[in-house]
């Protein structure tokens, strides 16, 4: 068994915050129509179709490394070419500005030396990303790593992982510190590897599986536990919360990074979209547990009155 499930497996059988509720859980698993489930960046408010697959690749990486954390009472939101959106959209729409306005973005030798004026500029919104000076740090820190390990060439690093996709996820944490996710929990480590794991999940799926995106083990990937799955989760009775969590929740509370409250979320969320994926195998049995985690990203973009909040974590880890 690989490490996140298991490791994730002890948390949810010693939840004391979290449970799952299997009766509403097989529900909705005999409801998912895998035939609307999509790659959540075939949604995204950037087309960088017209990419060379080298800068295709190079655009992931650099979003993957900077897309966590966009929380506050006023939202960071990014205006360009009459587009308005927050959060991961936000990022790629930014991203993708810089580079329309020449910004060298893709280039991890101009990454790894970017100023931290520089930085902002490309993100720049109604107010300032949260967070900001921890994504200057941690881009610096991928040009720089992929400048000396990999000559500035994200490709290497594809080929370092000879075609695994566990591999490529393990390559991602060891080479950048800032994709290494874990919690302690009742004395154990924890493995979450969000960031590692969707990146490791958008590469195969931008490229259809073919060229970089030929990728072995990509079965083995888990969900990502972040904000929003268990705000679609816990909306659909899938995750179930004690009273005093529920409470932090709703009144946006802030819950800290490596908490148990957190950690337990965190876990029961990968947890759940696992038992979501096994019930929904039993009559598509190709379903991979990233498309299940990408149909129920998807449906939290459309906002409903009376929804209640997601948790509130402040953390570089999503």
């Amino acid at each position: 068994m690989n490490k996140i499930l298991e490791t994730t497996k002890f948390v949810v059988e010693n939840s004391d915050f979290v449970k799952i509720n299997h009766e509403r859980l097989a529900e909705f698993a005999n409801g998912f129509d895998h035939g609307k489930a999509e790659h959540w960046l075939s949604a995204a408010p950037f087309n960088f179709s017209h990419f060379s697959d080298d800068n295709k690749l190079h655009f992931v990486i650099i979003f993957n490394a900077l897309s966590f954390c966009y929380w506050g009472e006023s939202k960071w939101t990014v205006e360009y070419k009459d587009k308005k959106h927050d959060g991961a959209w936000g990022m790629i729409l930014a991203l993708g500005r810089g580079i329309e306005e020449g910004t060298e973005l893709l280039d991890f030798e101009y990454c790894s030396k970017i100023s931290k004026e520089e930085f902002a500029n490309i993100l720049r919104a109604n107010i300032e990303i949260p967070l900001l000076e921890e994504r200057w740090k941690i881009l610096r820190e991928i040009g720089t790593n992929m400048a000396a390990k990999y000559a500035g060439k994200a490709k290497n690093l594809i080929a370092d992982a000879n075609g695994d996709a566990q591999k490529l996820a393990e390559l991602s944490v060891q080479n950048f510190p800032s994709f290494s996710d874990t919690s302690l929990y009742k004395e154990r480590e924890i493995y979450f590897y969000k960031r590692a794991q969707l990146l490791v999940a958008d590469i195969y799926q931008i490229f259809d599986a073919q060229g970089f995106g030929a990728l072995k083990n990509v079965d083995k990937l888990t969900a990502c536990a972040d904000y929003k799955l268990p705000q679609i989760l816990r909306k659909l009775g899938i995750l179930e919360y004690t009273t005093t969590l529920a409470e932090k929740i709703d009144t946006k509370t802030e819950i800290a990074h490596n908490s148990p409250e957190e950690v337990e979320i965190r876990a029961n969320t990968i947890l759940a979209v696992e038992f979501i994926k096994e019930e929904v195998k039993k009559r598509s049995p190709q379903i991979l547990s990233f498309e299940v985690n990408d149909h129920l990203w998807l449906a939290t973009q459309e906002k409903f009155d009376g929804d209640k909040p997601y948790h509130r974590t402040r953390t570089t880890s999503y």
